[in-house]
């Protein structure tokens, strides 16, 4: 996300920038410039260079960009790692709602509450090759699996173990 942006140019002269890097037209991208800024919430600083932006507002003003282009596929590479819950939240839906008219949504996360929420197919990837395709939940199942620390004491009392997903450990 933000590829294409440049740190001189002004959040307004990087929403033209982007939309024409991505494939848009002046004329949709002036259709489409009060959403973007309104979903990006930078209706104050968009006149502002995006060198002086936080990593915060610079996300949001370039997956507002992305999410805007009505591209066939959009590829989200931890766009949920920076930001607000509420910003967040309207990231996701955005997502839902790109995928919901028939296009392909590919998330890249870590956020496996956002991937249950939003995938019906995961794939899992360890040191670059194939670990897992399949259903969500499964592979979800395997990755927590994999990614649980083993534990060195007994958890049995409902402390960490309950947080880590209702397992039991024990040594």
């Amino acid at each position: 996300m933000g590829t294409g942006f440049h740190s001189e140019l002004s959040g307004r002269e990087n929403i033209y920038l982007n939309g024409a890097i991505l494939g848009m037209r002046r004329s949709e991208i002036e259709s489409k410039f009060d959403e973007i800024v309104a979903f990006a919430e930078v209706e104050k600083f968009i006149d502002t260079p995006v060198k002086h932006y936080s990593s915060g507002m610079y996300l949001r003003l370039a997956f507002a960009v992305a999410a805007h282009l009505e591209p066939e596929v959009l590829l989200v590479d931890e766009v949920l790692a920076v930001g607000d819950a509420q910003f967040q939240k309207k990231c996701l839906g955005k997502m839902h709602d790109v995928a919901g008219q028939g296009r392909t949504v590919l998330l890249v996360s870590h956020n496996m509450a956002a991937i249950a929420a939003l995938c019906q197919k995961t794939l899992l990837l360890r040191a670059g090759q194939v670990a897992a395709f399949g259903p969500t939940e499964s592979v979800i199942e395997r990755y927590a699996a994999e990614e649980l620390p083993t534990l060195p004491w007994n958890c049995h009392d409902g402390g960490i173990g309950k947080a880590m997903g209702e397992r039991e450990y024990s040594a």
